[in-house]
């Protein structure tokens, strides 16, 4: 409706019939002859220019078109005003049994950030609201074809729309937008806002897992009589993916949205929410280089260790060496993940695996090192030696190194039976040289029998006498090989003595060494079957869900 015309009157600089609002812009119109006539009361008189006239003239005619209010703004102002004088508060129904059918949606501009540590999502969104007000209708015929205009959110009544699982610190998350209103009433309000949403986090399969979180959206104050809520998209992702910005460290898996009706026990009224559902995969990239390679070349070296012979130094450095480095890398887990999780990391598990694996290689090695260098004194136990040595080596492979325990058993009988043959040797000498001394003697007999009487009668007394000084030589020259030859088997068999208790001892520490060589490979089939089945575990959703991964995010 077009402003009634007012009476114009124009004095000199002076103009009546303006509105009210431009009131101080004619007063310093009107301000400026006054002045000048004050200034010039005195100087010039009474003389006034012509020229000054007209032009004061010209403006005062071409105000009032100037303040004449365009058709926009006539309809915003009336429709304003008469809703200000119905109230902003209250649904705009003429019926309070009637309900409001309000439908929300959700555009997502980005994935801000996933808070593990505290557990909260940070979204960027444009939140659509779209209801009916019938107190805001007009006839765009009788307004110049106009069928939208934009007001302020403060202007009309809105709905009371807030985030059930909210996790910020700030009052409002929105930021405030105009409302686009259509000549038939209906409302479209699609204002920014910044979500910080609680999310459970499961960080079992970090960091190749997928998180799932959920934003809640609901009336605060309206049940389901009053309100009822449906989805503005009509889309199987539930949100409007149109401006996404992908995010540098998830990927969207998939999304939905559902609409929910809930009578709770405290009211028999319903509650109906729209629940927003985000499935997010993170991208190992990152974290392939900072925590998956170092472990998977730790876990080669760890191999290696089990290689090493169990008395080596050599094999303690290493063991501590890799040790550390899982520990650093422990570490670093820990402060890339919650510390007070629900559930304990597939890979900070096997983490965990491999420092007990090296911490009982390490051990066995100190073990063997101390059986190798100081001996035994107790035999190994001979189920022990059964299970380990006889049953498990064998199944290992291991019957080379089993072997090597033979050579000195065998060893110590052939040093035995050359004690005894040497022993027996001696004893045939000795008898030997008694048979020559009783053979000597009996031939000197016969010798002396063989002579005439009288030769033998003259020489009876010098052979007599000779044969007895010959036999005491050879008797004290037999006592002396006698103990000669005592001494000889004396010696040997210290000798004997001290090699086989020589060979029991390097059989029994060999026996301990084969043992220990035994129980470091069952470790390391152990170690390795325990690597094979962690990293099937560990690695099941970066090798199994790779293909369905890409097909989500694709949308093939």
């Amino acid at each position: 409706m077009a402003p009634k015309e007012s009476r114009t009157k124009c004095i000199f600089g002076t103009c009546s019939h303006l509105p009210h609002q431009n009131s101080s812009t004619l007063f310093i119109f009107s301000s400026l002859p006054v002045q000048m006539s004050s200034f010039t009361k005195a100087k010039m008189g009474m003389v006034i220019s012509p020229l000054l006239t007209m032009v004061l003239w010209s403006l005062c005619l071409a105000l009032p078109e100037i303040a004449e209010l365009s058709i926009e703004k006539q309809l915003i102002r009336e429709l304003l005003e008469a809703y200000k004088n119905r109230g902003v508060l209250g649904r705009p129904v003429t019926n309070y049994t009637e309900i409001i059918e309000i439908k929300y949606g959700l555009s997502l501009i980005q994935i801000l950030d996933l808070d593990e540590r505290n557990q909260v999502l940070s979204t960027n969104v444009w939140a659509t609201y779209n209801w009916k007000d019938i107190y805001m209708r007009w006839d765009p015929q009788k307004y110049g074809n106009i069928t939208k205009i934009r007001v302020p959110s403060d202007s009309i009544w809105k709905p009371d729309m807030k985030l059930y699982n909210y996790a910020d610190e700030r009052r409002e998350e929105k930021r405030d937008a105009y409302l686009v209103i259509e000549h038939d009433g209906s409302v479209i309000w699609i204002p920014q806002a910044i979500f910080k949403s609680s999310c459970a986090i499961d960080i079992m399969h970090f960091p190749f897992d997928v998180q799932t979180c959920k934003m809640k959206f609901g009336t605060w104050t309206h049940d389901g009589t009053l309100i009822d809520l449906g989805l503005y998209f009509d889309v199987e992702t539930g949100f409007d993916m149109t401006e996404y910005v992908p995010s540098n460290e998830w990927d969207i898996v998939s999304s939905s949205a559902k609409k929910n009706v809930i009578v709770y026990a405290c009211c028999p009224e319903p509650f109906i929410d729209l629940t927003f559902t985000l499935e997010i995969k993170r991208k190992p990239a990152f974290y392939n280089y900072i925590l998956i390679l170092p472990c998977i070349l730790l876990s080669s070296l760890t191999l290696v260790l089990f290689w090493l012979p169990p008395e080596s130094p050599a094999k303690m450095q290493l063991g501590m060496n890799i040790f550390v480095a899982f520990f650093v890398l422990l570490l670093l887990l820990a402060e890339s993940t919650p510390p007070a999780a629900s559930s304990i990391p597939l890979i900070g598990a096997y983490y965990c695996l491999n420092m007990i694996m090296i911490t009982l290689s390490t051990f066995l090695s100190v073990i063997v090192v101390n059986l190798y260098f100081r001996g035994s004194r107790t035999r190994v136990p001979r189920l022990v030696k059964r299970v380990l040595v006889d049953c498990i080596g064998s199944i290992m492979c291991m019957r080379d190194q089993i072997d090597d325990k033979s050579p000195g058993v065998t060893t110590v009988v052939v040093d035995k039976r050359k004690g005894k043959q040497l022993s027996n040797n001696v004893n045939r000498e000795k008898n030997f040289k008694y048979d020559k001394v009783g053979y000597f003697e009996m031939q000197t007999e016969e010798s002396w029998k063989g002579l005439p009487n009288g030769v033998a009668n003259k020489n009876s007394s010098d052979s007599d006498h000779n044969t007895v000084s010959s036999s005491s030589s050879c008797s004290s020259a037999i006592a002396s090989l006698e103990n000669d030859v005592k001494d000889i088997r004396l010696f040997l068999k210290r000798i004997i003595d001290r090699t086989s208790e020589k060979e029991a001892k390097e059989k029994i520490s060999r026996e301990w060494r084969v043992v220990a060589l035994v129980l470091d490979r069952l470790f390391f089939f152990f170690y390795l079957l325990a690597i094979i089945v962690s990293i099937f575990t560990v690695f099941e959703k970066a090798l199994f869900d790779q293909d369905n991964t890409i097909r989500a995010i694709t949308g093939s």
